[in-house]
């Protein structure tokens, strides 16, 4: 039980793409949307479904079922070979966004990762609506959809995210957290497969107000290790950390032009767009920076680059303006100038100085 109201409780977020495969080959091939599909191997052979798209999982069709399986539940299903270097394309595209948004992005798999948003202030500092702002992203820059959920661990917000299945968002706060996981079923617990289930079940263990009245010992005596790990689930308590994929030793932003530019009003505007553009995206991933770096590429597809460290950091995006224009002087000007860019590095986690707030509205 969580009694203690003194806890500063984490904010997790779990985002599950809908369907991934099979709303990725919807998406690209229009001939196959609203109809019943299966990405997955030969229907007349061993294949195995890899996704299986919402019109067809109305017949029982769930990935990893055999296809043939498949065609017998359903069939009008339209099978498709997987491309798996599509997906991961756009896997990473929808990566991209997540740390727009944070550096502590834990993948899981192409279609579904942990963040951990915790002291974050943009969104009004609300886990809910950043969550909302990343399934709006994606949505926009890949054309699918996405369901998110938010708890304060990684358990409950990977439940969650299945419970507005597909295009929702669901939220578990610490309030609602003990009444919920006393009647979610025993196999609705990540971390707890069928057999493990089985067992449960036959100790008279069905849903999680059953989990919470075994004793540690118990569990520990049944399970090992793991029996620990089912006594805290059932309590609400999941520590495990969000484990970021990459630390960041540089952010930046840079631009290609249509036209090649030799204005140097021009050119210092656009600068300043890109350094907006990077200083943002360093601000969203609670980093400061020491050395801003100056990119050009000349006209004949040369490029140079100028850099300048402070002892300090960058405050503000308008404090590197005079850096850059002092770097943008020294360039050489001989020929017009069809990209530049603005990257911040010599990087250090922001001092968290803010309380936390608006955990979950």
């Amino acid at each position: 039980m969580m009694t203690n109201k003194s806890v500063n409780f984490r904010k997790i977020i779990h985002v599950d793409m809908d369907a991934f495969y099979a709303s990725v080959e919807q998406r690209d091939f229009p001939e196959l949307r609203g109809k019943p599909l299966v990405v997955g191997g030969d229907p007349n052979g061993r294949g195995v479904v890899a996704a299986a798209s919402y019109e067809v999982r109305k017949f029982g069709v769930r990935s990893a079922m055999s296809c043939y399986e498949a065609r017998k539940r359903c069939p009008e299903v339209v099978f498709v070979r997987p491309r798996f270097e599509v997906y991961r394309a756009v896997s990473n595209d929808i990566r991209r966004i997540m740390h727009g948004l944070t550096p502590h992005v834990e993948p899981l798999s192409l279609d579904e990762a942990y963040l951990d948003v915790t002291g974050l202030t943009v969104h009004k500092g609300s886990a809910t609506l950043m969550a909302n702002w990343l399934r709006a992203e994606i949505l926009q820059h890949t054309g699918l959809t996405a369901s998110a959920g938010v708890s304060f661990n990684k358990m409950l917000a990977k439940i969650a995210s299945d419970i507005n299945k597909p295009n929702g968002t669901a939220i578990i706060t610490p309030k609602d957290a003990d009444a919920f996981i006393s009647t979610l079923p025993i196999e609705r617990f990540h971390g707890i497969g069928k057999a493990t289930a089985k067992r449960l079940h036959s100790m008279g263990v069905n849903n999680g107000a059953d989990l919470r009245h075994i004793p540690a010992a118990t569990l520990v005596q049944e399970f090992g290790k793991r029996g620990q790990f089912y006594h805290d689930i059932a309590h609400g308590r999941d520590e495990r950390p969000v484990k970021s994929e990459r630390t960041y030793k540089s952010v930046g932003s840079e631009t290609t032009f249509r036209d090649n530019l030799t204005d140097d009003d021009e050119l210092r505007l656009q600068i300043y767009e890109q350094n907006a553009d990077a200083f943002k995206q360093m601000h969203q991933k609670q980093l400061v920076a020491h050395t801003i770096t100056l990119k050009i590429k000349y006209s004949d597809f040369t490029q140079i680059t100028r850099s300048h460290t402070l002892s300090t950091t960058f405050d503000s995006a308008e404090s590197a303006h005079y850096w850059l224009d002092k770097l943008f002087s020294d360039i050489p000007r001989q020929l017009s100038i069809r990209l530049v860019g603005v990257t911040f590095s010599s990087l250090a986690p922001a001092a968290q100085l803010l309380p936390q707030l608006n955990l979950f509205e």
